[in-house]
């Protein structure tokens, strides 16, 4: 049996590989992919070639495991279907509609425990989102919203839209964000948002100010987060940052730099600067939690949001250097992109 899989070839070059798959052995499953999401974050700077030399994918995925050299099979959110088992695996499980953390390919074969069920009532275009919700779940918990405080979340991508629909539910004074382009903005208010604004309109700190009445000892944000993608943005998360206010930072940059200004506002305030990260439970958090627990809250998560709406594009699998092509000449056209099966 053959399967189609997309692989970056070099930086900005995509193409398509016929390969054999073999059977699944025991305890695995053969999955039919259905769609699977292209991250507008991570995999942009695989096709940029800006990922850092020698840094592992992921190694908590053994989808995933290796290092980041062309040419290179990537990505990491695939719903489908089971449509063979191997020896030893519940026969009840063939049609099992299923999400697995692998790259862009037509066919896989996995062991029973890396794949999740998606719940009964869920869409796939809904399940596909999974990663994405789990990263946003995640940033909630490092960032410990508090009720009456003030927000600014600086990047609306998917994951800074999930993060949204999940502060616009906690009892905030204010939550306002932040992203250059109109369609997310859009997207944002539809999501919770109070307000959300161009950060390049030159005025976006005195809007912020009246918007979230900052005077006397609350003269700045409780909480901001970080999840433009863009390294110059942490200066404007420490600029809006109040005494003793918490700067969540989730952007993965790859090997961009820019310099941080660490003095004035940052040491006066005392401002705390958090990385996050979903591979890992907060460890203040992991006596308590551990990866099946957020799992469980980012599916019911899923289930209340439905963050399929946000799904702007569909190309067929065929198509993914186009669907790439987009998202780097393009990226205000589009929120999410799907490949599909």
């Amino acid at each position: 049996m053959d399967k189609l899989s997309v692989y970056f070839n070099s930086p900005g070059e995509v193409l398509l590989r016929q390969e054999d798959i073999d059977p699944p052995g025991p305890g695995e499953v053969l999955v039919q992919a259905s769609l699977s999401a292209i991250s507008a974050g991570t995999e942009m700077l695989v096709y940029r070639g800006q990922f850092p030399d020698d840094f592992k994918v992921d190694m908590s995925l053994e989808a995933l495991a290796g290092d980041f050299s062309y040419p290179i099979n990537y990505g990491y959110a695939s719903v489908g279907e089971i449509v063979e088992l191997g020896d030893g695996v519940e026969a009840d499980l063939l049609g099992s509609k299923v999400f697995a953390f692998q790259p862009h390919t037509s066919h896989f074969v996995s062991e029973v425990g890396s794949l999740q069920r998606i719940p009964d009532g869920l869409a796939q275009e809904d399940a596909v989102f999974l990663p994405n919700m789990e990263t946003a779940v995640s940033l909630i918990m490092d960032g410990v919203p508090m009720i009456g405080e003030r927000v600014v979340v600086l990047g609306q991508g998917i994951v800074g839209l999930l993060t949204t629909a999940l502060l616009a539910q906690y009892p905030l004074e204010s939550l306002v964000t932040l992203d250059r382009y109109d369609l997310r903005r859009k997207s944002s208010l539809d999501l919770g948002a109070q307000a959300s604004l161009n950060p390049d309109n030159g005025r976006v700190l005195d809007q912020i100010q009246q918007l979230q009445r900052w005077e006397g000892p609350s003269n700045g944000a409780d909480l901001v987060y970080e999840l433009s993608g863009a390294p110059g943005a942490l200066n404007l998360a420490i600029s809006l940052s109040g005494f003793e206010g918490r700067v969540v930072v989730g952007s993965f940059y790859g090997k961009k730099r820019a310099e941080v200004d660490l003095g004035g506002q940052f040491h006066r305030n005392r401002i705390r600067l958090i990385s996050s990260q979903v591979s890992n439970i907060n460890p203040l958090l992991s006596g308590r939690w551990d990866k099946s627990r957020r799992f469980h809250v980012a599916w019911e998560m899923l289930d209340q949001v439905k963050p399929a709406m946000l799904i702007t594009h569909s190309f067929p699998i065929r198509d993914a250097a186009e669907a790439y092509r987009l998202l780097d000449a393009k990226p205000g056209a589009a929120i999410q992109v799907v490949l599909e099966y």
